[in-house]
């Protein structure tokens, strides 16, 4: 018998993630969230105050919650993306806290990748640094929608009204620019647990929500299940037994969008179209599925299909391109240069390409283009061309951030090299520059 799996009518899940610059308080801040709204175990709370006690501290300190690598506590520095999961009787909340250091913003971008919200944290002795731009721009560039502005340490600055409103101001007006919808400020002190989970008494001027109380109430839009539905096929199954000789489905996880059984679609690169004749989920037939349950579609016809081909939507299928335009992180040592033959990572496909033109790179200071670079080099962000050896069946990320990604990889020792969204993440573009001709990998 076929069953109907039914989308729940609203959600109370929350991914978000931290950043800031080094020292800015992130660790201490998601420390506090967790201890203060009660969802740290005795025994961790317990471990943190004896560590705390050994380093000669008298109170706890609430960084090594997250700190777990040995050498972010000895150091006292965040050096990996921790994720924590916790939730209040509002809300359920995966949160990702990520590293301050210039050298770690790949990480940064990790922790950011699948975020509806990103708290970016500003010392208030210090207002907004070239990391806090940088932070600002790339969650711009990942089209993360709510961005919280956590102006930290106030007690450090006697919780003045005037300090707080102009660091407000200069990054709502900069976040602004780079194209983020919404900005709320919030000041804090994470140490003394100021508005973060209990309101301050010391800043009466203030009359907004503490950030707990923003991230349980704050409106979540989880996009993915209204885009066009998206499928990467991850693996063929072929069961061959007695009862089902010619049985043949494609596993993987739903992109984005819905896919219902009697739906016509198309398989990409190859264009060929077929319908949907099943769809079975955790061992049982459904009607309809969503984004991002992990199922097995049986089609119609016997198709030639493999791992990388994408199904979506007869009518609302992507474009198929060798010809890629896109704004890139870089998160490698060595620099993204014209002419690099690497892998691009799209979905579940893998293929080879070149890096034809790097037409700019965005100043982070004005937000302008600086044309031709000649190249990136680590945690710049700027314009790419590529050229890929087959063709990619891929999304602008302005309309899907699952499909409209991917990642370029060095061919030789498979290190990631490049985060990319497909098309222009901000509103000025630099003019394009003509690709010059490369020998070898020529596509």
């Amino acid at each position: 018998m076929t069953s109907t799996t039914k989308q729940p009518a609203a959600t109370t899940l929350l991914r978000f993630a931290t950043a800031g610059s080094v020292d800015d308080g992130k660790s201490t801040l998601v420390g506090r969230l967790l201890h203060d709204s009660k969802s740290v175990l005795a025994d961790q709370l317990e471990a943190v105050e004896h560590a705390s006690r050994s380093r000669g501290q008298d109170t706890p300190d609430l960084a090594l919650l997250t700190d777990g690598l040995r050498a972010e506590r000895e150091q006292g520095i965040t050096i990996d993306v921790a994720y924590r999961y916790f939730a209040t009787a509002r809300r359920r909340f995966i949160l990702a806290d990520t590293p301050g250091h210039v050298q770690y913003t790949r990480n940064m971008v990790t922790g950011a990748s699948t975020a509806e919200l990103t708290v970016v944290l500003v010392d208030a002795r210090n207002g907004v640094v070239e990391q806090t731009r940088r932070h600002a721009a790339v969650a711009a560039l990942l089209r993360v929608p709510l961005v919280v502005l956590a102006v930290n340490k106030m007690d450090l600055v006697g919780y003045a009204e005037e300090t707080f409103a102009a660091i407000a101001d200069e990054f709502t007006a900069y976040a602004t620019k780079l194209g983020v919808p919404e900005v709320t400020a919030i000041p804090i002190s994470a140490l003394k647990g100021d508005n973060v989970v209990e309101p301050s008494s010391h800043m009466d001027w203030y009359g907004g929500p503490t950030v707990l109380e923003h991230l349980e109430t704050v409106p979540v839009s989880h996009e993915l299940t209204g885009c066009p539905a998206r499928f990467p096929v991850q693996y063929i199954i072929r069961l061959q037994t007695p009862e089902h000789p010619d049985y043949r489905s494609y596993a993987g996880q739903i992109a984005a969008g819905s896919f219902r059984v009697g739906q016509e679609v198309t398989v990409l690169p190859s264009g060929r179209t077929t319908t949907i004749t099943g769809i079975d989920l955790l061992g049982e037939s459904v009607d309809v599925a969503w984004s991002p349950q992990s199922v097995t579609l049986r089609l119609a016809d016997h198709l030639d299909i493999s791992r990388g081909d994408l199904i979506a939507p007869t009518g609302s299928a992507p474009a198929v391109t060798q010809d890629i335009e896109a704004t890139v992180c870089h998160v490698a040592d060595r620099p993204l240069t014209p002419g690099a033959r690497v892998l691009i990572k799209h979905a579940t496909r893998t293929v080879r390409a070149i890096v034809k033109d790097i037409p700019s790179r965005l100043t982070l200071d004005d937000l302008s283009q600086y044309p031709a670079p000649g190249s990136l080099a680590a945690n710049d962000i700027g314009q790419v061309v590529i050229r890929t050896a087959e063709p990619l069946p891929i999304d602008g990320y302005a309309d899907s951030r699952r499909t409209g990604s991917f990642l370029l990889i060095d061919p030789a020792d498979g290190t990631t090299l490049t985060a990319g969204m497909a098309g222009h993440a901000f509103a000025e573009q630099a003019a394009e520059a003509p690709a010059e001709d490369d020998e070898g990998w020529d596509f």
